[in-house]
């Protein structure tokens, strides 16, 4: 079972499956969506997915013909993406709680890619914040 919810808790979801492939979206949607340079997403089964807190302060828009992205009006977190007639819904992974094993396996839409983003960079990494700079 996997679970999720918004910023600020107003909304939630369980998905009685497990999550499907994960990729990073560089198209140019998802960037302005998200406010980053990708959005990392899963498909999981339309069936197996329902909102447990919060449905009705959801907002919708449909962003490209047939896509519906999912909202908490409160907060602004984009929790799900959904096609017309498609048999999955796409999570947004940065609003699951549950831990999950899977790692992504692409990043698609790099023809829209961000240009200050490189994924094949190697940056460094901190346990938290920017460490403080020395003068």
């Amino acid at each position: 079972m996997l679970r999720g919810s918004c910023l600020c808790g107003a909304v939630a979801y369980e998905v009685d499956a497990e999550a499907g492939p994960i990729v990073h979206c560089h198209c140019r949607t998802c960037r302005k969506a998200h406010g980053s340079a990708f959005s990392s997403v899963s498909n999981v089964p339309r069936d197996a997915f329902r909102w447990t807190r919060g449905e009705a302060i959801l907002g919708r828009f449909e962003s490209s013909p047939g896509k519906t992205r999912h909202f908490c009006t409160r907060c602004g977190s984009h929790i799900l993406a959904a096609r017309q007639g498609q048999p999955t819904v796409l999570l947004r992974l940065g609003c699951l709680d549950t831990p999950i094993a899977e790692t992504p396996t692409a990043h698609i839409w790099r023809s829209d890619a961000a240009t200050w983003y490189d994924p094949k960079t190697a940056l460094p990494e901190f346990p938290g914040g920017m460490p403080a700079r020395s003068k």
